[in-house]
Parts: C-alpha cells; sequence; structure tokens
C-alpha cells in the first residue's frame, strides 16, 4: 500500500513541476511498458483505445472491464497510472463513490470522472447533479487508504455544446467539489484555454488534439497536464490500416522500413535487465 500511496503523491506533485505533465495514454500492457520505457513519468488509461482493443467503440466497456484493464496497466510498470473511468459506470453519486473505491483496490493513482450522461438527446449531467457526483467521488478518493488524484471532466466540447461559459462554470463547481485537476476536452483555441486556466485554481488538462496549441504554447498559458486520450492507440491502427492497404492493393513491403523502430524497442521495453 505503500507504494500507492507514494505513487499517488507523486502523480499529483507531478502537476506542480516546471513543465507541463505530458500524460500518454497506452491502451495494453505492451503499449503501457513501451511509453514507460521512452521516459515518461505518469501514465493514464484511454477508454477509447482500451475499448478499441475489444473490437468495440467507446463507451462499450463494463466497469469491470475497465477497472481489470487499469489494474493490468498498474502491474505493468512502476509509474503512478490514472484511469479513464468514463462517467463512474453510474448516474447516481452512490454509485460513483464506490466505482471510485474500487479504483483504489486496483492500484490507481487517479481517475476521471465525465459529465456526460451516455444520453444523446441529454448528454450533460445538469450541474447540480453532475457537482453532487464530482463531490461523492472526491470524498470517496479522500477517504480511503490511498488519496486518489481525481480529475473532473465537463464534456460541453466533444458532444456540441462549446459553451465556454457553461464549461468555466462547470469546472469552478467541480474544482468547489473537491476535483484535484480540471479538464475540458475538446478546447483547440489557445485563447479559449487561457480563460479556463485563469477561471480556476486547480492544474487544467488539455486534450491533444488537431489543431490544438503545440505543448510550448500550453506551457505558457499555464496549462500543467496534456493528454492524448485514443490518440497514440488510433495512430498505431492507422499504421495498421496504411500497411495492410498497400500489401492488398500494391502487393508491396514498404511498411516493413518501419518495423525496425518498433522492434527495437519493444526489445528494449520487454526486456528484463
Amino acid at each position: 500500500m505503500t507504494t500507492q500511496i507514494e505513487k499517488a503523491e507523486r502523480f499529483l506533485a507531478l502537476h506542480q513541476g516546471p513543465e507541463p505533465l505530458l500524460l500518454p495514454n497506452p491502451w495494453d500492457i505492451g503499449s503501457a511498458k513501451l511509453l514507460a520505457s521512452l521516459g515518461f513519468s505518469a501514465l493514464a488509461s484511454t477508454s477509447g483505445g482500451f475499448a478499441a482493443t475489444l473490437g468495440r467503440p467507446d463507451g462499450h466497456v463494463t466497469r469491470g472491464e475497465a477497472l481489470t484493464h487499469a489494474s493490468n496497466l498498474v502491474e505493468a510498470t512502476n509509474l503512478p497510472v490514472s484511469a479513464d473511468l468514463e462517467n463512474c459506470f453510474a448516474d447516481d453519486p452512490e454509485t460513483v463513490a464506490e466505482t471510485v473505491a474500487l479504483a483504489i483496490e486496483a492500484g490507481l493513482t487517479g481517475c476521471s470522472l465525465e459529465d456526460f450522461t451516455r444520453d444523446e438527446d441529454k448528454p450533460i449531467y445538469d450541474l447540480p447533479l453532475a457537482a453532487a457526483r464530482v463531490a461523492a467521488a472526491a470524498e470517496a478518493a479522500a477517504t480511503g487508504p490511498v488519496r486518489l488524484v481525481l480529475t473532473a471532466r465537463a464534456e460541453n466540447y466533444l458532444h456540441g455544446r462549446a459553451d465556454l461559459a457553461d464549461t468555466i462554470a462547470r469546472l469552478q463547481a467541480y474544482q468547489e467539489a473537491g476535483a484535484d485537476v480540471l479538464y475540458a476536452p475538446g478546447l483547440t483555441r489557445l485563447e479559449d484555454i487561457r480563460q479556463v486556466v485563469s477561471s480556476v485554481d486547480r492544474p487544467v488538462n488539455v486534450l491533444a488534439l488537431p489543431g490544438g496549441p503545440p505543448i510550448p504554447d500550453l506551457a505558457a498559458a499555464g496549462v500543467r497536464r496534456v493528454s492524448v486520450g485514443a490518440g497514440f492507440a488510433f495512430a498505431a491502427l492507422g499504421t495498421v490500416v496504411e500497411a495492410a492497404t498497400e500489401l492488398r492493393e500494391q502487393g508491396t513491403y514498404g511498411f516493413l522500413e518501419r518495423t525496425a523502430i518498433g522492434r527495437a524497442a519493444a526489445r528494449a521495453a520487454f526486456t528484463h535487465h
């Protein structure tokens, strides 16, 4: 347990470093070991990347599957691991708290909670319920044997609600409710990101997206953490698609030129010294 406590303390401290914490998102044990070998300080699971390993779209993984997967990532390396637990697989605050308690049992040092309902007609929880859910998660995160780092996510921009004022109001409410890190995935305009950072007193995570500001600009804006979501997982799948298409349509093996990098990296990452 001590090591988990230490890792959780280290994970929180990484949000206060001189540079933003670059938090890559492995999708299986091998990618976790690979990313650890490349020098990252912490890891976070990706619900979309993990779902893809099961042949499913994002949002179609059970709580048990997500927690088992997270536990596997924890065991894979000595790095702190935060889990993408979607909406904590519950609408009600009590079950949200139960999910966070299970996250601690799984060996995690952090987890995230979304305010996305999974209902396309009403995609975002009303603010009072959303804040109550964060409060329940924060209490479970703080009262367990390990002080879990809780990331609260305002999902407006991923679900067609590009309302910056509402997003900021939500993040402020989630801060009041006890979240350690705040996250509004989908923001790509530097001025919007600056406004979010200046409106709250907790570390802000930004999702790397096409057209989004590069890391130095985010650092200058005061962003404390940058993650890639399913970006690495789908970049890997994209490489497979390109290789398979070349093989099937051209009948050539140009894709093999890139395998040396992967093979050498895997050998280095997977060999116990």
